[in-house]
């Protein structure tokens, strides 16, 4: 049975839409990833779009979208990926889904030539933590806190 994950962040326009995009590419066999905003910022970053494309993944009707919008769907999970230590504050999910924390810092925020290294940081985060929840045998919040925990 596939398992329905949502990637929930405060603007869903960076980092929610990579793990989106990401886990629906590489784990479709088992799951299907959502994300959404508690603020959705109304648009996709471009910058994220650019990442997205460059690793050759697709792009084509995504959206930054309210957790509003998904209320008729049963969340297996939940993962925010707002970055606490940068003082974020993660939207909490009231829902019965068990739930992770993925910090991850928003490249939104980097100006100048640094942004696209902090894009391309905060993709290859992404991609490598859902690696890792892909060759879980359990997917305890434990485990998948821990995951939260790895940096490339």
């Amino acid at each position: 049975m596939i398992k329905n994950i949502l990637f929930l962040c405060t603007g869903n326009s960076c980092r929610s839409i990579l793990a989106e995009v990401i886990l629906n590419h590489v784990g479709k066999e088992r799951f299907k990833a959502y994300s959404a905003g508690s603020f959705p910022t109304g648009k996709v970053n471009p910058d994220s779009l650019s990442v997205l494309e460059k690793h050759g993944l697709p792009i084509t009707g995504l959206s930054s979208q309210s957790w509003h919008d998904f209320l008729n769907i049963k969340f297996d999970l939940v993962i925010t990926v707002c970055d606490n230590a940068a003082g974020e504050i993660c939207p909490l999910y009231l829902g019965k889904a068990s739930k992770a924390h993925w910090g991850i810092a928003d490249p939104d925020k980097v100006v100048g030539k640094s942004r696209k290294k902090a894009f391309e940081k905060a993709f290859k985060q992404m991609e490598l933590r859902i690696d890792k929840m892909l060759k879980l045998d359990e997917l305890t919040q434990e485990n998948l806190n821990k995951i939260g925990k790895t940096t490339p």
